[in-house]
């Protein structure tokens, strides 16, 4: 086993309405990624992602709050660190985040050179310009971006190139942990592997430890992590291996995720798509019971009364449901 670099345990945060009603988005969650590996988070939209992807880096702004659990980064628990000390110490060297739609996230009017000078100087005031720019050239030609890009402004780059931008600098004090959300979106099919072949190498030669990559597109995954967490209304109720998941996925809602897309194998062409009826539960006030069981074709009246606790099998694989994973199998073989 390598080193950990990230491990969280039953982190819960919740958004806070102008009404004062609590929303837990996040409820909790637990996780762990080493050295050199990579995890995907998939799950459809409004299932709290994103707002994992935020609440990882433990800074947080209204209305969104920290309510409990732990975040360790590299041992250090991050969750009790004033918030100065987190945007100084940890934001950027420890956790990088690549945000949705972050090809719209630099300022047109600024040079690129300009807006890494910024972000270097935030942690290290004295970094001269010759530094920075030797830094910032060195580490774009090795991920493919030319020089020239560090001299234009963020209008005068294709969207594509745009990402690849936002990458190489949000990475560029290379952290322990790269949280990317949605990172290939928005992008054409040539963009997107431009994007996922950036990111392996960025792993490859050590200018991250490790990453989560997270998408609701779950064959996506299958080609960049090593292993997938499926989150459902702000908890994660399966954690496996890529190849299990995709193939093989255990949780109802896992398998009603995979069989709403296609997956380029063989009988495929003959595959039907199939819709998960209903709609998530208000977080507001969720269930009792089972959070996917007014959903679920396979819930028994006991999903609806109590907390599903998390199952785990002998090799390490997690589902939350209340069947037995025999019982799983089988109602599945009979369809």
């Amino acid at each position: 086993m390598g080193k950990t670099m990230l491990e969280v345990d039953h982190l819960k945060t919740k958004y806070i309405t102008r009404f004062g009603e609590n929303v837990f988005a996040v409820d909790g969650v637990s996780l762990k990624i080493e050295e050199g590996k990579s995890l995907g988070i998939a799950g459809e939209s409004g299932c709290g992602k994103s707002t994992l992807a935020l609440s990882l880096m433990g800074y947080y702004f209204a209305p969104l709050h920290y309510q409990s659990g732990t975040i360790k980064v590299d041992g250090v628990d991050i969750t009790e660190m004033k918030p100065d000390e987190i945007r100084k110490k940890v934001l950027g060297n420890e956790i990088a985040y690549i945000p949705q739609a972050a090809m719209n996230a630099l300022n047109p009017t600024q040079k690129i050179i300009s807006f890494i000078e910024d972000v270097i100087r935030a942690h290290d005031p004295g970094a001269s310009k010759k530094e920075i720019y030797d830094l910032a050239r060195e580490r774009f030609e090795i991920l493919g971006l030319p020089e020239s890009v560090l001299k234009k402004h963020a209008v005068e780059l294709s969207g594509g190139m745009r990402q690849r931008t936002v990458i190489a600098i949000s990475t560029i004090l290379s952290p322990k942990v790269l949280i990317a959300d949605e990172p290939s979106s928005a992008l054409d099919v040539t963009s997107q592997k431009m994007v996922i072949k950036m990111l392996r190498n960025l792993m490859e030669k050590g200018f991250i430890k490790s990453m989560i990559f997270i998408t609701h597109e779950l064959p996506l995954l299958y080609n960049v992590t090593d292993e997938i967490m499926v989150m459902y209304a702000g908890q994660i109720v399966e954690h496996a291996t890529a190849k299990e998941m995709v193939f093989d996925p255990l949780h109802p809602y896992s398998k009603g995720l995979m069989g709403s897309i296609l997956v380029p194998e063989k009988g495929a062409r003959d595959a039907k798509l199939t819709a998960i009826p209903g709609t998530p539960p208000n977080l507001k006030n969720p269930p009792k019971g089972c959070r996917f069981a007014d959903r679920c074709r396979y819930a028994k009246p006991a999903c609806m009364l109590h907390p599903i606790a998390e199952s785990r099998l002998e090799d390490g694989r997690m589902y939350r449901c209340y069947l037995e994973e025999k019982e799983l199998r089988e109602v599945y073989q009979d369809e």
